[in-house]
């Protein structure tokens, strides 16, 4: 019997976890920010999670610059430029939210 489609378990060196882990790093060290951030929001922490979540955007920006397209994995979504300029916006825009707004709270009474 050949080892092709369907072969075995760990047959197809490009699926084993080590190389989907290495294939996606960089969204999964974006989305780790995302979800402290969040996790932050929800626990009334919300200027430190908005901090985070714009954080987490300018990471993905910035990641989205540096790495060739062949290692930036799932962050690539449009062109290099369109993704860099989405991202770093988004990013400033929140986190300038954030670090700017100092009434007010999440918690209604």
């Amino acid at each position: 019997m050949s080892a092709g489609v369907g072969g075995g378990r760990g047959s197809m060196s490009g699926h084993s976890l080590r190389a989907r882990l290495s294939a996606h790093w960089p969204l999964l060290l974006v989305l780790a920010l995302a979800l402290i951030g969040m996790q932050r929001v929800l626990t009334e922490h919300w200027r430190e999670g908005a901090a985070l979540l714009g954080l987490a955007t300018l990471v993905a920006a910035g990641l989205r610059v540096l790495l060739p397209p062949d290692r930036v994995g799932l962050l690539a979504i449009r062109g290099r430029t369109a993704d860099a300029l989405i991202y770093g916006g988004f990013g400033i825009a929140v986190l300038a939210l954030a670090l700017t707004i100092t009434r007010g709270s999440l918690s209604v009474s």
